[in-house]
């Protein structure tokens, strides 16, 4: 298949426009806010082309698809920075230490003292944001609101995580502005337990294709944009 390079790039540009002007009414610095882009069944070519289009961010959602993409990419572009944002599985864990620099989907002590452990025999630190689901919705992944704090202190246990960011899926909806309150509700939910910790937690990975915006204005410092850089879904083949 090929790609259209000067589409993907006037995308990434027109988003990252987008993204400041929210930033912007916000009250907000434009560069404290991320644009990650969500290659979910994207080739490796569409993600080269978003590479030299000056994308840096990546997010994949399953350990196996993420193998090949970045054992292709990561020599060529070493700059580049990939997330796992999908549901991780204990026994994909080992894997996926090797392969992403952050995981943005961390939802449980087991997995936890996995990732802990399979990042101490790496001899490295991983950064984890921890999933919350913030409309605790029984079909979602994610550390329910009330129970953060707790799931915080267990934490501590485990020296070879590094806690840098919350991360949610919000419900869905047509219209952004019935995500805004989600997007508080966690902005408010890390601010508060920030507080208690005595530790500032930084990051808010929220908000997606079709409302970054309303996210960015809500506090969001890294926003999830897959179908309106690439296009709709198409079927990897590698």
């Amino acid at each position: 298949m090929s790609y259209d390079n000067k589409l993907i790039a006037g995308r990434i540009k027109e988003i990252s426009a987008r993204a400041a002007e929210a930033a912007l009414r916000a009250g907000r610095d434009p560069g404290d806010v991320r644009l990650m882009a969500v290659t979910k069944t994207v080739s490796p070519d569409a993600i080269e082309v978003a590479i030299l289009a000056g994308q840096t961010l990546f997010g994949e959602n399953y350990v196996n698809e993420a193998r090949g993409k970045i054992s292709l990419l990561a020599s060529r572009h070493p700059m580049v920075s990939w997330h796992l944002i999908g549901h991780l599985q204990t026994n994909k864990a080992g894997p996926a230490v090797g392969l992403f620099d952050c995981i943005e989907t961390l939802d449980s002590i087991k997995l936890a003292s996995v990732l802990d452990s399979k990042a101490r025999a790496s001899g490295r630190r991983l950064s984890v944001f921890i999933q919350v689901n913030i409309g605790e919705d029984v079909a979602k992944f994610g550390v329910p609101p009330g129970r953060l704090d707790e799931f915080l202190k267990g934490l501590a246990a485990f020296p070879h995580l590094a806690v840098s960011g919350l991360m949610t899926i919000t419900p869905w909806t047509d219209d952004p502005e019935d995500a805004r309150p989600w997007f508080r509700a966690l902005r408010e939910l890390r601010d508060k337990v920030s507080e208690e910790a005595g530790v500032f937690i930084k990051e808010l990975s929220m908000g997606m294709s079709r409302d970054f915006e309303t996210a960015i204005e809500e506090g969001a410092t890294i926003v999830r944009v897959g179908s309106a850089i690439f296009g709709p879904r198409y079927r990897l083949k590698i």
